[in-house]
């Protein structure tokens, strides 16, 4: 009898196991207190930029994208932004917003993801049938390959023509910024100080752009209805650095508010090494499937 008992309560503890919910993910804040979505849109009535920082190949990153754009568009006036479309393609990316030109023309004249008809179509797409601006805030990837090998006095030869494309010169560098230090670590003997400058390079290009479409705050405690969300790499926004700092440095009075996606094995607590990587951290079970 004894080892009857045992024996069901090991079976019940199993199906237990297996009838457990598997969530896909969980939200944070940057106190490591769970949120809901919810939340977390409400939250963003504060701000006049959101900075989505994804993992480019994460199919959670790029449904809540999608979902906080329908979302954001409903009780704002919602302009949009990415890394993923450089500058000197925004001509190609206003004709097709427009319908001035087909998705063909669109797909073979600007130097598109290869991941763009999954991840980040779904969001040109919508801001095409909303009648949104989408901005193309990335510096054109030839300026940051020739800044990574001769830093950025690789810039000064450039046209006029060419300068429109990138953040203002000088481009202003804080070498000492956390991320950019931890950057340089993980690199190894790959990195150099030019590798980073880069990387600041496409920070404050992004900056840049997406101050364009920030009206001037008349108040620091006046919330407005215009929002800017913007979508990038998380480590071009993790510890509110990147295009936090430089968009900074280009205003105090606007407020930037991130969110950042990480990998977990335990969606249940936040770890202490990513509480306040962001105002809301996306904790994604790292098992989850990629999307390339």
């Amino acid at each position: 009898m004894r080892q009857l008992i045992l024996t069901i309560s090991i079976l019940f503890s199993v199906l237990t196991g297996y009838s457990q919910d598997k969530p896909a993910y969980v939200i944070y804040n940057s106190k490591g207190r769970k949120v809901s979505y919810g939340q977390m849109l409400k939250s963003f009535k504060k701000a006049d930029v959101v900075l989505f920082g994804e993992f480019h190949d994460n199919p959670i990153s790029h449904w809540l994208e999608f979902e906080l754009t329908k979302d954001m568009n409903k009780l704002y006036d919602l302009t949009l932004g990415a890394e993923m479309i450089e500058a000197d393609n925004q001509k190609e990316l206003d004709s097709f917003l427009t319908q001035k030109t087909d998705e063909k023309h669109f797909d073979t004249t600007a130097r598109l993801w290869p991941n763009y008809k999954t991840d980040y179509k779904p969001l040109v797409d919508f801001a095409r049938d909303s009648g949104l601006t989408f901005v193309a805030t990335n510096v054109p990837r030839r300026y940051a390959r020739s800044v990574s090998k001769g830093g950025f006095e690789a810039l000064d030869t450039i046209s006029a023509q060419e300068r429109e494309w990138i953040a203002p010169m000088p481009i202003a560098f804080q070498a000492d910024l956390p991320t950019y230090v931890n950057m340089l670590k993980m690199m190894g003997d790959h990195g150099t100080p030019n590798v980073v400058k880069a990387q600041a390079l496409k920070d404050a290009t992004m900056a840049h752009f997406i101050m364009k479409y920030v009206p001037p705050r008349k108040g620091m405690f006046k919330k407005s209805t215009k929002k800017f969300l913007h979508f990038n790499g998380a480590y071009h926004s993790d510890h509110h650095e990147g295009i936090g700092w430089y968009i900074s440095q280009i205003s105090k009075k606007v407020r930037v508010m991130t969110i950042t996606t990480v990998y977990a094995s335990d969606l249940s607590k936040l770890s202490a090494e990513e509480k306040g990587k962001a105002d809301f951290i996306i904790v994604v079970d790292e098992d989850m499937t990629r999307t390339y």
